[in-house]
């Protein structure tokens, strides 16, 4: 007589296999790893939006940068409207370069000790830009490295302890039929589904921003070196008229 009623409300949760009916039937330590797993699928995809955005937009920033610094104009000018509050990665290497040169200018002339290390001063300056503005580009990238790497295994843990959970079920009830045994089932692997979901787009995701993240700090690397080279030469014009030989006495 027990037997039959406890029959009843399994036969209803069995046909219950709905991604709602298989949330609410599963233990509460698997629906914490599936709302676990949830909450860190959001989280991928709105640092995914933010990482793409920013990169969109810097990349977008960087050209017309780069077409008003190759077009002529003066470089006080175009410090004087880019240097003071730098909004994208490339004004904040340009500015860092100025700001160095201007402040070693006035001894270039008089010391060719202090000619010889400005250049050195400013590779630094600019290379620490670089550095820290990449980092700031690649903020939330380990978490994308971390949900990739680690999402599957979770949701493993969370269908491991759900299999448990029902062949400990099914041991107390002594019953192997499948539609005893089939909706905790379904309920344990619902948490590895959920693991690859997060984990899948945040692999993906991790290494196509990495890609083109590295192409950008290519690209400001690369303006780095050039912009050295002009503030090199115009050191290097500052400091020959004070190296030029006196003219011989008649």
């Amino acid at each position: 007589m027990d037997r039959s009623v406890t029959a009843t409300p399994l036969g209803q949760a069995a046909a219950d296999l709905s991604l709602w009916g298989l949330f609410l039937q599963a233990d509460w330590v698997v629906k914490l790893v599936m709302l676990g797993l949830l909450f860190a699928s959001i989280w991928v995809w709105a640092i995914v939006f933010e990482k793409v955005t920013s990169l969109r937009r810097a990349n977008k920033a960087a050209d017309a940068f780069e077409d008003a610094f190759w077009s002529g104009g003066s470089l006080d000018e175009l410090y004087r409207r880019e240097g003071d509050q730098p909004t994208h990665p490339m004004a904040a290497v340009f500015a860092t370069a100025m700001r160095e040169w201007r402040r070693s200018a006035e001894r270039v002339a008089t010391s060719d000790f202090v000619a010889a290390g400005v250049k050195e001063r400013i590779d630094r300056s600019m290379a620490l830009t670089v550095q820290r503005e990449m980092e700031r580009l690649e903020r939330w990238m380990i978490f994308l490295a971390s949900v990739g790497s680690v999402g599957p295994f979770v949701g493993l843990f969370g269908t491991v302890w759900g299999i448990m959970n029902s062949f400990a079920a099914i041991a107390g009830m002594q019953n192997t039929n499948l539609a005893v045994v089939a909706p905790g089932i379904a309920e344990a692997l619902f948490a590895t589904a959920i693991g690859l979901v997060a984990a899948i787009p945040a692999v993906l995701a991790y290494n196509k921003i990495s890609s083109d993240m590295a192409r950008f700090a290519g690209r400001l690397e690369g303006f780095a070196a050039e912009f050295s080279g002009i503030l090199a030469r115009q050191t290097e014009s500052a400091v020959s008229p004070a190296r030029s030989p006196a003219p011989a006495a008649e």
